[in-house]
C-alpha cells in the first residue's frame, strides 16, 4: 500500500512500487520508477529519466535525477540508475550522464551522506561510504567496499579501487589503487587498508600478499612497467590479479607514494 502525502506532487507518467512512501512537499516529474519499499522524505526532488530500486531511502532535500551541472549538456535524454538498498541522505545532489543515451549508475547498499555530490557519468559501485560533503566530478569511478571520507573531492575522470578508503579532505587527481589507504592534497598511498579489509574477514595470508604487492609498487625503487612484471611472477591471488589489471586500465595513472 502506497502512503504518499496530500502536498505531494508526482507527474502522471512516474511509476511507483507497492508500500513506497512519500512525504510532504514532494514533487517527482518525468520518467521516474520508484521501486517496492522506498522511502522518500520531505522536500526531495526527483525527476528526469531516473529508476530507484527497492528498498532505497532519501532523506530531505535530495535532488536526484537534475540535468547535469555539465555545459557541454545540451538537452538530450540521458539516464540516471540506482541500484536496491541504499541510503541516501539529506540534500544530496545526483545528476544523470550528459550526452543522449548516457548514464550514471549507483549499485546496491551504498550509504551517501548529507551533501555529498554525484556528478554526470559517475559510476559507483556496491557497499560503498560516502561522507558528508564529498563532491564527485563527471565520469569518476568508485568501485565496491570504497570509503570517501568527508570534504574529499575526486578530480573528473579517476577511479577509485576496490577496498580502498580515502581520508577526509583529501584532494584525489590521479586514480587510487584496490586494498589502499590514500590521503593528502594531492591524495597520496599510505599504506593497505588494514582495518578495512581486517573488517571484511580478509585471511591473513592474503593481506600478507597484498602487503607485499604494495612494496613492490611503492617502495621498491621499480618503475611500474618492472613492478607489474614481478608482480605477475609472483604466485598471485585474485586480488593481486586485480590490482595487476587495474594499473594496467589506468587512464590517468595511478597515485604514488610521497618521496
Amino acid at each position: 500500500m502506497k502512503k504518499i502525502h496530500p502536498t505531494a506532487i508526482i507527474s502522471p507518467e512516474v511509476i511507483i512500487g507497492e508500500d513506497v512512501e512519500v512525504g510532504p512537499y514532494v514533487v517527482i516529474e518525468g520518467c521516474v520508477k520508484i521501486g517496492n519499499n522506498c522511502k522518500i522524505g520531505p522536500y526531495v526532488h526527483i525527476q528526469g529519466y531516473t529508476e530507484i530500486g527497492e528498498n532505497t531511502k532519501i532523506f530531505t532535500g535530495a535532488v536526484v535525477g537534475s540535468i547535469p551541472q555539465d555545459l557541454k549538456y545540451k538537452g538530450d535524454i540521458t539516464y540516471l540508475k540506482i541500484g536496491k538498498n541504499n541510503i541516501i541522505r539529506e540534500f544530496v545532489t545526483i545528476n544523470p550522464g550528459t550526452f543522449k543515451e548516457e548514464e550514471t549508475i549507483i549499485g546496491d547498499n551504498n550509504l551517501l551522506m548529507a551533501y555529498c555530490h554525484i556528478a554526470h557519468n559517475c559510476k559507483i559501485g556496491n557497499n560503498v561510504i560516502i561522507a558528508n560533503y564529498a563532491g564527485l566530478a563527471g565520469h569518476v569511478i568508485v568501485d565496491d567496499y570504497v570509503v570517501l571520507g568527508g570534504f574529499v573531492g575526486i578530480h573528473q575522470f579517476c577511479r577509485i579501487g576496490k577496498h580502498s578508503i580515502i581520508g577526509g579532505c583529501s584532494k584525489v587527481t590521479m586514480d587510487i589503487i584496490p586494498y589502499i589507504t590514500a590521503d593528502g592534497h594531492p591524495a597520496k598511498p599510505c599504506g593497505l587498508n588494514l582495518v578495512g579489509l581486517k573488517r571484511r574477514n580478509f585471511p591473513k595470508e592474503k593481506i600478507e600478499l597484498l602487503e607485499k604487492a604494495y612494496k613492490i609498487i611503492f617502495r621498491s625503487g621499480l618503475n611500474t612497467s618492472m613492478a607489474l612484471k614481478k608482480l605477475e611472477e609472483m604466485n598471485t591471488c585474485e586480488e593481486i590479479r586485480e590490482i595487476i589489471e587495474f594499473i594496467k586500465n589506468s587512464e590517468r595513472g595511478i597515485a604514488r607514494e610521497r618521496e
